[in-house]
């Protein structure tokens, strides 16, 4: 299977052990993901957090580091590789075509350095048609509100207060009911995790889900000082325990 191929074919989940290992052989295919990379993924590892599809492409995002990451969906691996600097994605089939229930349990399989390469850029690896490509920034924004994950992103988590910096309407991003009014709110006024999941039609999960889409959009300024700042509640094994 050559580098083109591998980068441009959805495999079924059966097939992927096999057909990922031969990819991995041929002797043309990048083989360097960087340091910096692997160390937060080294993390996420440790934190059992390595096939949190979110939480990985946060990583990548928040590197600026290009990278192939092969996404479950269902009974299908999906080959994405994501350039952040350009936000942008390349994959054989645009992920707006997953559905919500499906984005609700997609799941990292591997991670390795890119495949394909930007048109016009002098990297290694096979050059990409330009109708692969897509806008990263919607998929980042459906997943944090569709995907699987309901807590916030480690990065932003923990004691802190947050504030909007734009609407979110000037990004073409949609945020429909409860959502959109605490978006509109977050701009007058910054408050803690816990504050803005006890605002009208919100929730723990809901609140942590905007702000990670939030985040993802570089709309969000997250304060450690700020006199809204809060302990992140904590989730127990029956759900969410009351943080101060």
């Amino acid at each position: 299977m050559t580098s083109e191929e591998h980068a441009s074919t959805l495999w079924r989940i059966s097939a992927f052990d096999r057909l990922h290992q031969q990819a991995q052989q041929d002797p043309d295919r990048p083989t360097i993901v960087s340091s910096t990379l692997m160390a937060e993924i080294a993390a996420l590892e440790r934190r059992q957090d390595e096939n949190d599809a979110l939480e990985v492409l946060a990583a990548c995002v928040r590197l600026q580091e290009p990278a192939l990451v092969y996404l479950r969906f269902a009974e299908l691996v999906w080959p994405v590789t994501v350039f952040p600097a350009q936000m942008l994605y390349h994959s054989p089939r645009p992920l707006s075509e997953a559905v919500d229930g499906a984005l609700a349990r997609v799941s990292v399989m591997a991670i390795e350095p890119p495949a394909v390469r930007l048109p016009g850029r002098a990297l290694g690896g096979a050059v990409a048609s330009d109708d692969g490509f897509h806008a990263l920034a919607p998929v980042l924004w459906r997943l944090a509100l569709h995907g699987p994950r309901g807590r916030l992103l480690g990065e932003i988590g923990g004691t802190a207060a947050y504030r909007v910096l734009r609407t979110p309407q000037a990004d073409e991003l949609p945020l429909p009911g409860a959502l959109g009014a605490a978006a509109e709110r977050l701009r007058r006024e910054s408050a803690s995790l816990k504050q803005i999941a006890g605002w009208p039609g919100m929730s723990l999960e809901r609140a942590a889900r905007l702000l990670n889409a939030l985040y993802l959009g570089t709309n969000l300024m997250v304060s450690r000082s700020a006199a809204a700042a809060r302990a992140e509640p904590r989730r127990g094994l029956l759900g969410w325990l009351s943080g101060r």
